[in-house]
C-alpha cells in the first residue's frame, strides 16, 4: 500500500488493511509510557504487587499501553485521517505480560460519504479491529475515522453506527481477572459522585507516543497536513492522560476491562493544560472486588486558569477493590 494513502476513495467495504509490524512489548515500553503519561497503574509499576495479586513470575504491561499499541497498529488505515471520531464496544479480554508479541488486524466494516468542506471531500471509515498475542486474543473494538478523499465523493452510504451504548456490567463480569486484591488500596466513592483531579497535566512528548506506537496519521506528525495549521495531538494521548488521572484518584485500579466509548469532541495540541473530572456511574461486585463504570472528561484550561469546553469523553469499565 502506498504510504501516501489510503485516501477515503481507496477503501472498499470488507477489505483488510495491510498490517503494521507486530510489537514485542518490553519493560522499557512500560517506562516510556509512564514518562509520557504519568500513569500510576499499580500492577504494572510494581512487579511485587503484581506477583502478590496473581502468583505470576512475569511482569504486567500497563493496560493503557496495550490499547495504545492496538490503536497504533490500526493506523495504516488512517494515515489521511482528518479526525478520529470515536471508539466503540472496546473489550480488553485479558492481561498482557512483558515479552509478549502483539499484532492487530483491521477490517473495513463500512463507508459513508460526508459533506464536503469547501473543495475538500471526505468520508467516514468504520473499522473493526482485533489485537492478539502469543497467548491468544487480547482486545476487540471498533473505531470510526473521518478520512480525506483523493478525488471527490465515491457515493458510499453505509449505515455507520454512532458511539456504543453502555454494556450491562453483568455482561462484562467474565472479563474480570481472578486476582487477589486484598493488599490493594481501596477507595470509597459514592455512586454519581464527581471528583475533580486537583493535579492538572499538560500534553507533551506527543510525537514520541505517536512514533512509539507506529501511529501513521499525518496530522500527528506534520502540522502542514492539519486543518488547524499545526500538529494535532493523537486523541489516544489525551485518553492516556485521562487514565493516568484515574489511577491517581483510584489508586487500586487493577485492570481496564472495557470502554463503552472514547469520543474525541475537540482537538488537543502540544502544550495544552488539561483538567480531568471522574464520575462513578455504576458498580457491580464481582470476584471479591468491584467493576466500576466511570465517565471521564478532559477539558483544556485557558489562560485565565478556568477549564473550557471538554475535548474528551471516555467511559471505561475498570476492576478495583
Amino acid at each position: 500500500m502506498d504510504n501516501d494513502g489510503p485516501y477515503y476513495d481507496d477503501f472498499t467495504q470488507g477489505m483488510t488493511i495491510p498490517p503494521l509490524p507486530a510489537v514485542t512489548v518490553t519493560e522499557a515500553d512500560n517506562v516510556a509510557y509512564r514518562m509520557i503519561t504519568g500513569d500510576q497503574h499499580l500492577a504494572s509499576a510494581d512487579s511485587d504487587a503484581y506477583k502478590r495479586m496473581t502468583s505470576s513470575q512475569g511482569a504486567l504491561v500497563n493496560p493503557g499501553l496495550v490499547m495504545q499499541y492496538a490503536i497504533g497498529q490500526t493506523t495504516n488505515a488512517t494515515r489521511k485521517a482528518i479526525a478520529n471520531l470515536y471508539y466503540r464496544s472496546v473489550r480488553i479480554l485479558r492481561a498482557v505480560e512483558v515479552g509478549e508479541t502483539i499484532k492487530t488486524t483491521t477490517t473495513v466494516l463500512g463507508l459513508a460519504d460526508s459533506k464536503p468542506k469547501g473543495d475538500q471531500h471526505r468520508g467516514k471509515v468504520w473499522l473493526g479491529i482485533e489485537t492478539s498475542g502469543d497467548n491468544g486474543l487480547i482486545a476487540q473494538y471498533e473505531r470510526c475515522a473521518l478520512v480525506a478523499s483523493r478525488a471527490g465523493s465515491p457515493g458510499h452510504s453505509a449505515q455507520i453506527p454512532g458511539p456504543s451504548d453502555p454494556a450491562p456490567l453483568a455482561d462484562l463480569a467474565a472479563l474480570t481477572p481472578t486476582w487477589d486484591m486484598s493488599s490493594s488500596p481501596t477507595t470509597t466513592w459514592e455512586l454519581n459522585e464527581i471528583r475533580l483531579d486537583a493535579m492538572r497535566d499538560h500534553v507533551d512528548l506527543a510525537p514520541s507516543l505517536a512514533r512509539m506506537t507506529f501511529n501513521q496519521a499525518f496530522v500527528h506528525r506534520d502540522g502542514l497536513a492539519s486543518i488547524y495549521g499545526k500538529r494535532l495531538v493523537y486523541g489516544g494521548h489525551v485518553q492516556g492522560l485521562a487514565q493516568a488521572s484515574l489511577t491517581r484518584v483510584l489508586p487500586g485500579l487493577a485492570a481496564v476491562v472495557a470502554w463503552d466509548g472514547c469520543d474525541h469532541i475537540g482537538p488537543a495540541f502540544e502544550g495544552d493544560l488539561l483538567e480531568f473530572r471522574h464520575e462513578l456511574k455504576e458498580v457491580l461486585s464481582v470476584n471479591g472486588s468491584r467493576l466500576l463504570r466511570f465517565e471521564v472528561r478532559a477539558a483544556v484550561v485557558g489562560e485565565t486558569g478556568a477549564a473550557g469546553s471538554d475535548i474528551l469523553v471516555w467511559t471505561p469499565i475498570v476492576f478495583a477493590p
